[in-house]
This record gives structure tokens, C-alpha cells and sequence, in this order.
């Protein structure tokens, strides 16, 4: 290879599940990336592998656990060595879990920290530091309402969800000027999934109405923040059904 351009590029998403990561690294194999998928247990990538394969495009499925420093170090060692330089990083965990404050236990506050907050900073410090050694590359974090706002019985999601939009602000004003894209993504609305589906069926019935959000419509999006060109980045873009209140 001689040149950036005849490099295989490799979209690495963190925290791939069945629905918004697993469209992102399905929208970024259509487009020629390798799409590199993470979650905790290596087994519950392989549809999302098979499926990327079976249309085309390249995919390789790690069980990683995102909050812990050596796992991340081996991660990106073992992808860069084996596929190619990450040129997208896109970091989708959620942590989503709700209780009040008065029953919060610390354990529990400080585990929904390290995977919506902590495990962003690891991944994204892993990227930023060869995509500056490569002057290019785009990190993108995918925050919730959250992230904004924080509502009754989720103090502990939605500081960790501030802390991450804070972190992602501030990796943006820093390598911004050295060619790498930073992005955050504020989802608010139901997104179309199996949990949606069974544990709010009334609101999942607003999908033949274009009321929940759906994965691959988020997917463009991101696309649409890698691809852009840098005299007009975006930072921060938010998604959300029109009929959805804010």
C-alpha cells in the first residue's frame, strides 16, 4: 500500500448491539469500510457479522470489555495489525438503567459511570491518539436526551451521559484543528428495538406512524458526519421522530 487511500479503512463501533450499532456498522460496510463490532460477549455479534457478510461487505466481530484499559489497548493493537487503520470510532453505549436517587446504590451508579462515561474516554483517547499520529479520522459518541437534561430516577445515567457530551466538547476543540472530526449525537426519542417493543408496546405502536426512531435512519446520520467536509463539521447533531416532545 502506498498511500491512504489504497489502505483498507476500518470503522470500529463500540458497543454493537441489534439495533443502532449494528446499523452504524452495517451503513459504514456499504460503503467499503471494514466494519470492526464490539460487545462484551463475542458470541451475540455473529448475526450482525453473518449479515454484513452476506450483503457484501467485511466485518469481524471482538468480545472486549469497553471499561477496562488493557482490553482497549489489545483491541485497537489487534485491529490496526490485522485490518487496517480505524478511521471511524464510534462509541454507542448506553447504560440506560433507571432507579431512584433515594434507592441508588453506589456500585450500581459508579458501573452506569464506567460504561456510559469512563469506557467513552478509553476508546476515544485509544483513537485519538493514531488518528493524530495519521493527521486524519473522525470519533463519534452517541448521547441521549439525557445528555441534556436530567429526569427523575436517571441521576445516574444522565451524569454520566453530561460527562460524555462534556468529554466529546472538549476532544472537538482540541483536535479539531488537527484534522479529526468529533461528534455527538443526541438521540432522543424510543429507537425501534425488541425492549421498546416489549416493555412499551403503546409506544412502539407509534412506528407505522414514524414516531420511534428507526436504526438505519440513524445510521445515515452518522455517515453524514464522517462524510462531511471539514470547512462545515458538525458537532453536535440531535435526532428525534417529529412528533417526539422536546
Amino acid at each position: 500500500m502506498t498511500s491512504s487511500q489504497s489502505q483498507p479503512k476500518v470503522a470500529l463501533v463500540i458497543g454493537a448491539g441489534d439495533s443502532t450499532g449494528g446499523a452504524i456498522a452495517r451503513r459504514f460496510a456499504r460503503e467499503g469500510y471494514i466494519a470492526c463490532v464490539t460487545r462484551r460477549d463475542a458470541d451475540k455479534l455473529q448475526p450482525l457479522v453473518d449479515s454484513i457478510r452476506a450483503e457484501g461487505g467485511q466485518a469481524f466481530g471482538y468480545g472486549s470489555d469497553a471499561r477496562k484499559e488493557d482490553a482497549v489497548a489489545t483491541l485497537f493493537e489487534q485491529i490496526e495489525s490485522e485490518h487496517g487503520p480505524v478511521e471511524v470510532l464510534v462509541f454507542n453505549i448506553g447504560a440506560n438503567v433507571p432507579s431512584s436517587i433515594l434507592e441508588e446504590t453506589p456500585r450500581k451508579y459508579f458501573k452506569i459511570w464506567e460504561m456510559a462515561c469512563f469506557s467513552g474516554f478509553l476508546n476515544a483517547q485509544a483513537a485519538a491518539r493514531r488518528m493524530v499520529a495519521r493527521g486524519r479520522g473522525t470519533i463519534l459518541f452517541t448521547g441521549a436526551t439525557a445528555a441534556l437534561r436530567g429526569a427523575a430516577n436517571f441521576a445516574a445515567f444522565a451524569g454520566a451521559k453530561h460527562a460524555l457530551r462534556a468529554l466529546a466538547q472538549s476532544m472537538a476543540r482540541e483536535l479539531g484543528p488537527q484534522n479529526i472530526h468529533v461528534a455527538h449525537v443526541v438521540v432522543d426519542g424510543a429507537i425501534d428495538t425488541a425492549f421498546i417493543r416489549d416493555t412499551f408496546p403503546e409506544r412502539y405502536a407509534l412506528k407505522e406512524q414514524d414516531g420511534i426512531l428507526n436504526p438505519e435512519h440513524i445510521a445515515e446520520n452518522y455517515w453524514y458526519l464522517h462524510s462531511q467536509p471539514r470547512d462545515a463539521w458538525t458537532f453536535e447533531l440531535d435526532l428525534r421522530p417529529y412528533m417526539e416532545r422536546w
